[in-house]
């Protein structure tokens, strides 16, 4: 039995062998309609979602299967103060698959050493979104043709950004990335990141504070919100928050086959007028996330066609 903790968890091999998966499920999705029946996947969100959610129980929907499970703490028996290897135990009785996200960093792995079935980490405090990472390693594959000799820089809130360091992981074993770091020093990689995985890896990564100076070199950027309630001091927070706002005249400098990703929800972190531009993938990102789970839960189930 297989879980989806973080992304380490799949070799690159398996990793491809999904995102081959989602590509096909979506030049023939009548042939995959059915795979699922019978199967039922339980989705436990312990905090707010909106897309993984909802692309989580589209993505075993169109596979044909069913889902169960709830959308915040408050409704479920966490409430009444059951642990989450309880629920894991309970709902293992009901559910085949489980889609689980928590507030907690640690909590899947909890949660996969008490299940029967497989877990799927749907995001776990500010550690991973290996989901997430999926649906960002596609869409890259889609755009650019290619997952290797890319220039990415990510840009906003670095420091909490689960789904910034998860993709930061995966994308470093793939050949000559070259990573960009574009926030303020407050919101820099945390040093887990920075001391226990780039410095013991030996892999490189620039830092800048503007993305007006780096734009012009990369391949990809891949946007985060830089978030009010993170700075100590509102005088810094005025000061920076407008250098990380993408919009078309920052765009200007850009390389016109520029992707741009953003794991969402959007703020204002990227300009509307940003969105009519070729270069804007981040919805095409969300479309990517169905599919890719439908690949994964195929996958996790042991599912062939």
């Amino acid at each position: 039995m297989r879980h989806l903790i973080e992304p380490f968890d799949f070799t690159v091999a398996e990793i491809d062998k999904i995102l081959d998966l989602a590509d096909e499920i979506v030049k023939d999705k009548e042939k995959y309609q059915e795979a699922c029946k019978h199967k039922t996947l339980a989705t436990l969100f312990f905090e707010p979602s909106t897309r993984t959610r909802l692309s989580f129980e589209a993505a075993m929907l169109e596979l044909g299967g069913n889902v169960l499970g709830f959308s915040s703490a408050q409704s479920s028996s966490a409430a009444k103060g059951e642990s989450v290897a309880d629920t894991i135990r309970t709902v293992c009785c009901y559910a085949d698959i489980i889609a689980m996200r928590h507030p907690k960093e640690g909590s899947a792995l909890v949660a996969k050493n008490y299940a029967t079935v497989p877990i799927i980490n749907a995001g776990d405090g500010g550690h991973n979104h290996p989901t997430q990472t999926l649906t960002d390693l596609l869409t890259i594959r889609r755009e650019k043709g290619r997952l290797n000799n890319l220039t990415v820089g990510f840009c906003g809130d670095l420091k909490f950004g689960r789904t910034v360091h998860s993709l930061i992981k995966a994308l470093s074993r793939y050949e000559n990335i070259d990573f960009v770091m574009i926030s303020p020093e407050e919101l820099q990689l945390p040093g887990y990141i920075r001391e226990d995985f780039f410095k013991k890896n030996n892999i490189t990564f620039r830092q800048y504070e503007r993305m007006e100076d780096v734009i012009g070199e990369l391949d990809i950027i891949y946007m985060t919100r830089v978030q009010r309630e993170r700075f100590f001091n509102e005088a810094d927070y005025i000061r920076l928050k407008d250098s990380y706002i993408l919009n078309a005249e920052k765009l200007k400098m850009a390389k016109p086959d520029l992707s741009i990703l953003h794991p969402l929800p959007r703020v204002n972190e990227i300009s509307t007028d940003v969105d009519s531009d070729p270069r804007a993938c981040y919805f095409r990102q969300a479309l990517n996330g169905k599919h890719v789970r439908m690949a994964l839960i195929m996958t996790l189930l042991g599912i062939n066609i």
